[in-house]
């Protein structure tokens, strides 16, 4: 799958190279030419981390030789923001827990985070999972909050969006895997997870069957890795399009409504943020109940014979 992944970011950025190309040319039509393909720089990842007035780079670290395979540890730009993002929810969360201690009825920020918390756990996980889920509210918390942190940080100046790398939503999808198998296994048994697979046809069916069953299970984080990816790289691509038009028309008369319709999608930006981070949340945690609502519909038929 990561094969597959990797080749779709190289499409990608070899598209998205061909479009800054092109708007090179158009404006070396009307004097000096313009290198389009630096306001791309803003989404791609690299080893420089923005700064006013300039920008610094990360550390290198010597690459790891392991049995012949050569593995790079030196931190990148998204890296570095997706670390950040984490220091940011630990600090969040501890100061949120921190006020219960002198109240029971916290405000401000801790009484946003509360609100959020309630939401996950009794309109997200109990109604796709039932009662049985709230022993997975604390995986489905971390996952909400953590996507929403790296979500924002890309909106603020000089930052960087960690979710515009299919790398990073890849291993948010590789998560969500095995939670929703561990949880398929825990309500089920092991016997009757296996039993699913075959779909409870003919057993001359299952060479037919096997394989689309076990392709399914992989069709979901698929879905929600490209999904994540999709909808926070386009939309930062959409504000660079539109900033870029000043510079491709040369104008003042584009400045005023390019920086308008930019600082629109800026703002649906911060809604999607949220929206992006409740949906991976959400599904993740309607497929984990899909599972586990098969194995409590094959216990409720055991009792009833």
């Amino acid at each position: 799958m990561l094969t597959i992944l990797e080749k779709a970011a190289a499409d990608t950025s070899k598209a998205l190279a061909d479009t800054a190309a092109v708007a090179s040319h158009g404006a070396g039509e009307h004097g000096e030419k313009f290198e389009f393909s630096h306001l791309l720089d803003h989404i791609k990842d690299g080893r420089e981390v923005e700064i006013p007035f300039g920008h610094f780079e990360l550390p290198h670290i010597a690459p790891v030789n392991i049995g012949g395979m050569v593995i790079d540890l030196s931190p990148t730009k998204h890296v570095f923001f997706l670390a950040l993002s984490a220091l940011l929810l630990v600090v969040v969360a501890l100061y949120a827990a921190s006020r219960y201690k002198k109240s029971l009825v916290p405000s401000g920020l801790a009484n946003a985070f509360e609100s959020l918390v309630l939401f996950i756990r009794d309109e997200v996980a109990i109604p796709n999972m039932g009662k049985g889920g709230v022993r997975y509210v604390p995986y489905l918390l971390t996952t909400f909050f953590f996507i929403l942190m790296m979500n924002v940080i890309g909106l603020v100046p000089f930052g960087a969006t960690p979710t515009g790398n299919i790398a990073v939503t890849a291993g948010l999808a590789i998560i969500a895997f095995f939670m929703i198998q561990i949880s398929a296994i825990r309500a089920q048994g092991f016997g009757h997870y296996l039993a699913h697979l075959t779909g409870g046809v003919h057993w001359l069916l299952w060479p037919i069957m096997v394989p689309i069953e076990i392709l399914g299970l992989f069709t979901k984080p698929f879905a929600l890795c490209i999904r994540l990816f999709a909808n926070m790289t386009g939309g930062h691509i959409v504000i660079l399009s539109l900033i870029g038009l000043i510079f491709l028309f040369r104008s003042f008369v584009v400045a005023p409504v390019s920086v308008l319709f930019a600082l629109g999608i800026n703002m649906l930006e911060l809604f999607v943020a949220f929206l992006q981070a409740y949906v991976f949340t959400m599904l993740t945690s309607l497929f984990m109940g899909l599972g586990m609502q098969s194995g409590h519909e094959e216990h409720a038929h055991s009792e009833s014979h």
